[in-house]
């Protein structure tokens, strides 16, 4: 089957159906958007908790009422989502895009396309991507399939449980399993810091007494057909386990939080460049990859914290897209981004001059008492105090006009006594 259309959106979670709002706002009307599972939402449709909505929507939501208010925008657009379909190429011709798709209804589907958006998500890293010693019994998950378990099937993975990792699912679960009657042992962190939003660590952990190990790791796994225990020991300075103060922990559950992974093997395959830090496409300011015409937004670019973000990023990336199918991207001098002091990574990895921009960045370790700058080299263009700042927390920084003469903008946290 052959299908021919002016976009096509790879994913349909906030990414994907917030894209294709943008696209349809800009007068595109022929769009296709494709998800692998069997209905659009992605990860939202297992997060039961609120928290969700407050900015882009100005009001608290769960997960799942959040992707159902995206769906309904999307469905009053007349958006047509094709579940159950998964992308397995992309091929560039140029001026045209041809996808090939594998649906469990229409079979092996072929897309021709002006434009591509990639909005495939993240997936969690596992067992094999850490690497722990041991035997390998059932019972170890990771934190989002154990949450996919209880929330969307009602089944409890286990009774006594180790969450090895402090990220904000593996928090969130920790508080999950205990409602669900489980008895949490421990949350187990390598880094010296949680990795999760501060409140997370309070409302998940610190309301119910759930002990968190920060500086130590789980360096061995105990168990025949299922896990039966596993030791925990503290990491030094250079990430090695200090073996002299090792403890064991019986448990039949360990629950993996040990980060995430944009979804971009489909990207490599097409030749998309990626970022060695986010792991996501390398993207211009329209959210453009290396690749004219293909586009990316949402957690396939970077990891977010809050959906509200995914959704405001992926409605301007579906505008820009609609501009590159009516040929009117804005062209102009280009001006590199590059990171500073203390900064792990900064988004779109250019910008143009002379015009606006809007840039996402992540810390490297929580600091107290810092200035956020962005300069050129000439001078300092963004400057903001910050009490305590945490790499949990994604900063987005508005700007009204990059300088015209700007050789490049530096982003950088700078030391601040005041």
């Amino acid at each position: 089957m052959k299908k021919t259309v002016d976009a096509l959106i790879i994913g349909a979670g906030p990414a994907g159906m917030g894209a294709a709002l943008g696209l349809k706002e800009s007068g595109i009307e022929n769009i296709l958007a494709v998800d692998r599972e069997d209905a659009p939402g992605g990860i939202l449709l297992q997060c039961i908790h609120n928290g969700f909505g407050l900015h882009h929507f100005k009001e608290e939501l769960t997960g799942p009422e959040y992707a159902e208010r995206c769906l309904k925008l999307a469905q009053e657009k007349n958006v047509k989502i094709m579940t159950g379909t998964c992308a397995i190429d992309i091929i560039d011709n140029g001026d045209t895009k041809t996808a090939m798709l594998l649906s469990e209804t229409e079979g092996l589907v072929e897309v021709e396309t002006k434009t591509v958006i990639l909005a495939m998500g993240c997936r969690e890293r596992n067992r094999g991507n850490i690497a722990i010693p041991g035997s390998r019994p059932s019972g170890v998950m990771t934190a989002g399939l154990a949450q996919k378990l209880v929330n969307r099937y009602g089944y409890t993975p286990g009774k006594e449980v180790v969450i090895l990792g402090s990220g904000d699912i593996g928090l969130i679960m920790a508080r999950r399993m205990t409602w669900e009657g489980a008895h949490v042992k421990a949350v187990v962190e390598v880094q010296s810091y949680p990795g999760g939003l501060n409140r997370n660590v309070v409302q998940c952990l610190k309301d119910f007494n759930i002990p968190l190990y920060l500086s130590h790791s789980v360096t061995n796994i105990t168990g025949n057909k299922r896990i039966e225990s596993v030791d925990v020991a503290p990491i030094n300075e250079r990430f090695e386990p200090d073996n002299s103060g090792k403890f064991t922990l019986t448990c039949d559950t360990l629950l993996l939080s040990v980060g995430l992974v944009p979804e971009n093997e489909l990207s490599l395959k097409a030749g998309i460049k990626l970022d060695p830090v986010t792991r996501g496409a390398v993207v211009d300011e329209n959210l453009m990859t290396n690749i004219p015409g293909i586009f990316a937004c949402g957690n396939v670019l970077h990891v977010h914290d809050l959906v509200d973000y995914v959704s405001d990023e992926s409605e301007f990336c579906g505008k820009a897209a609609a501009r590159y199918i009516c040929g009117e991207i804005d062209e102009g001098r280009e001006v590199p981004v590059r990171t500073g002091n203390q900064t792990r990574y900064a988004l779109p990895s250019k910008v143009v001059a002379g015009k606006s921009a809007l840039l996402s960045l992540r810390c490297m370790t929580p600091t107290d008492k810092v200035r956020l700058e962005i300069k050129t080299d000439k001078e300092v263009i963004y400057s903001k105090r910050h009490q305590k700042i945490f790499p949990s927390i994604m900063f987005r920084v508005p700007l009204d006009k990059v300088p015209d003469d700007a050789q490049y903008l530096e982003v950088a946290f700078v030391g601040d006594k005041k």
